[in-house]
This record gives C-alpha cells, structure tokens and sequence, in this order.
C-alpha cells in the first residue's frame, strides 16, 4: 500500500511560482514511477508530469514543457513539481498519483493509477 498526501497549493498571481510536494507512505514507494495529474472545474483529468522509479526519466504535458519540473527523493519517500511562469489556465487541483507500471504509462492519461493522493487546489490569477 502507498498513501499519498500532496501540499504546497495556494493562491499566486500570473507569472509566479508554487512547489507542489507529495509525501508517500509505505515501503515501495520508490519502486513506483510518480505523476502529477490535474481537474480544472468542468474539464476531465489531465497528465501534467511522470518520472520514474529511479529519476532519471521524466515525462510532461504539452501545456506545462519548459515550466514546470517533476523531481523525487526516494530517501524521503517525496516527489515534487517546481512550477514557474504559471497561467491562470494552470488553475486547477493537482494530485499525486503513484503506479507499478512506468512513467512512460502515467503520461499517456490518469486511467489505471494504482494510488492517488487527494489534491491540493491551485489557483492563478491574472
């Protein structure tokens, strides 16, 4: 079992940054790659960003490439997403998700995680 617990949202204007964390818990934590997925009001679950097991690959959105970063320390079971130059259209609650299968996988749509943390809302405003 994983359990998932993200922080770090809040209220920032355009133009800023946030640092989203995601503390697992359990003991395969770091054999699990590791997404970000976020829900805008009204609009469907979206990838945002995956890395592997060990952090060497990383994965993103289209919309976030060359804004946000995805990084881990398996050592303190945390994964994190550095955000900058955020949009209003970055609106939305982000969660954690960890699974079994590759990051590779997890960049492809939220369908299948095997856990996911239960967000943490952002809010840009413009």
């Amino acid at each position: 079992q994983v359990q998932l617990v993200e922080s770090g949202g809040g209220l920032v204007q355009a133009g800023g940054s946030l640092r989203l964390s995601c503390a697992g818990s359990g003991r395969t934590f770091s054999r699990n790659a590791m997404g970000w997925f976020r829900q805008a009001p009204g609009k469907e679950r979206e990838f945002v960003a995956a890395i592997s097991w060990g952090g060497g690959i990383t994965y993103y959105g289209d919309s976030v490439k060359g804004r946000f970063t995805v990084s881990r320390d398996n050592a303190e079971n945390t994964v994190y997403l550095q955000m900058n130059s955020l949009k209003p259209e970055d609106t939305a609650v982000y969660y954690c998700a960890a699974d079994r299968r590759t990051a590779a996988t997890m960049s492809r749509g939220p369908g299948g995680m095997d856990y996911w943390g239960k967000g943490t809302l952002v809010t840009v405003s413009s």
